[in-house]
């Protein structure tokens, strides 16, 4: 199938949000939202209780935070399609992915560049989506792809062939057909779409691309 192009939102406060949300809703069909707490991510986002996105849009919450399972009432309340937290972060995941599978919300693990598919393993029977992470934690743009991080595209289907996996960090129109080549099943980009002139331009760039236009 082909790869789903993702644009992110990265935003420190309600009026950078409602920015980017504006220079992206247009034609999105699914968002990628950043939320981070100034610890595990060292920046701070928008708090997760004034997040939003416009009906009709499916919206994925990558949460950077060290106790994700502090705010999971919020992010059951919000009710999106998936919540991703780190496999790095503490607390009781089994709890985490119990209570949002309970509500209809999806589970998703993201994986630091040093952090091996093993350290998951035992608990993908749990876990819908993995998030393969070669960025900079809570920051948009500047990041660099690793293509040596998509060897765990392939334990993964191994472990798991059912299992939706994404990418994190430093997508561009140079790299995006490798990710998809790759095996990647959702490519979120942050800078590439969000910093462009004209961000419906770049993310068609993206999408021409990987669906074999150029």
């Amino acid at each position: 199938m082909t790869p789903t192009i993702c644009p992110t939102i990265t935003a420190s406060d309600s009026s950078q949000y409602l920015a980017q949300l504006s220079r992206v809703s247009p034609f999105a069909r699914r968002l990628h939202i950043d939320l981070c707490d100034g610890s595990f991510a060292p920046v701070l986002t928008v708090p997760a209780d004034k997040v939003w996105w416009p009906g009709g849009v499916r919206a994925d919450l990558h949460v950077m935070f060290q106790k994700p399972l502090e705010i999971i009432d919020i992010l059951r309340a919000l009710g999106p399609q998936l919540v991703i937290v780190h496999a790095e972060a503490s607390g009781d995941f089994a709890l985490i992915a119990e209570t949002l599978h309970h509500h209809g919300i999806e589970t998703g693990v993201a994986l630091l560049p040093e952090t091996p598919v093993e350290a998951i393993s035992g608990a993908l029977s749990m876990i819908d989506h993995v998030l393969i992470f070669s960025g900079n934690l809570g920051h948009q743009g500047g990041s660099s792809v690793d293509l040596s991080l998509l060897g765990k595209v392939a334990s993964l289907r191994t472990l798991k062939p059912t299992l939706e996996i994404g990418w994190d960090g430093g997508v561009n129109e140079t790299n995006v057909k490798q990710l998809a080549l790759g095996g990647i099943d959702v490519i979120n980009s942050g800078g590439f779409i969000q910093h462009a002139p004209l961000p419906q331009n770049a993310f068609n760039r993206l999408k021409s691309i990987v669906e074999g236009g150029e």
